[in-house]
């Protein structure tokens, strides 16, 4: 058999096999939409942005699809969905998280704190006035997260929480701008405002710190 014969008897094979694949008895749209509502569901009950929320979630559902999806809240980014841009961060607790990675169950009674909760227009928190100030975006779809996670930062540096670049962790902890930016290394900014965003903590760190 001459290779073009054989090429059309695989072929005909995979015709073959591809119909019988799709007789199978396979669930619909529908079905599949009932297998997954029959997913388990669980209450969880946690403050957000200061608010009482409870919500019956399947628990596969991670926090910032609870976020964006359930409590409309659209402040709070999905940009990679792996963890690996920042643009979920939010504070749990006080504590900064990609909330992409982590699933909303998992926070039953914790405080979760979002863009939306750290100020209001004619109110804003002194991180998005800085963010302003300082031109500190350009598109503005990595902000929400760059400005909770600036704001745990400063908080992390009053605890003396030390990092990767932190030298002595004898000494009085500093916000030198090597250690600004290996804290913040964890957003990315497509748009390349680095120089902006590092003035904007250092100015509202100067203050608080």
């Amino acid at each position: 058999m001459d290779e073009t014969n054989a090429f059309e008897v695989n072929r005909r094979k995979l015709m073959a096999g591809s119909a019988a694949l799709a007789t199978l008895n396979l669930p619909s749209g529908v079905e599949a939409q009932a297998l997954d509502e029959e997913a388990p569901r669980v209450v969880v009950t946690f403050t957000i942005n200061g608010h009482l929320q409870r919500l019956q979630l399947d628990t596969r559902v991670t926090l910032l699809d609870a976020l964006r999806e359930h409590l409309h809240l659209t402040g709070t980014k999905k940009g990679c969905d792996h963890g690996h841009c920042g643009a979920c961060t939010v504070l749990a607790n006080g504590i900064r998280i990609n909330a992409c990675l982590s699933l909303a169950v998992m926070h039953d009674s914790d405080e979760i704190t979002t863009i939306e909760g750290l100020g209001r227009p004619g109110a804003l928190h002194p991180m998005q006035a800085a963010f302003i100030e300082h031109d500190a975006f350009q598109c503005g779809y990595c902000t929400p997260g760059q400005i909770c996670s600036a704001v745990a930062l400063v908080d992390e540096v009053k605890r003396g929480v030390p990092s990767h670049a932190t030298g002595d962790l004898t000494a009085p902890m500093t916000l030198s701008n090597v250690e600004l930016r290996e804290r913040m290394s964890g957003n990315i900014c497509r748009c390349g405002a680095y120089s902006n965003i590092a003035d904007a903590v250092s100015k509202v760190a100067g203050e608080m710190l």
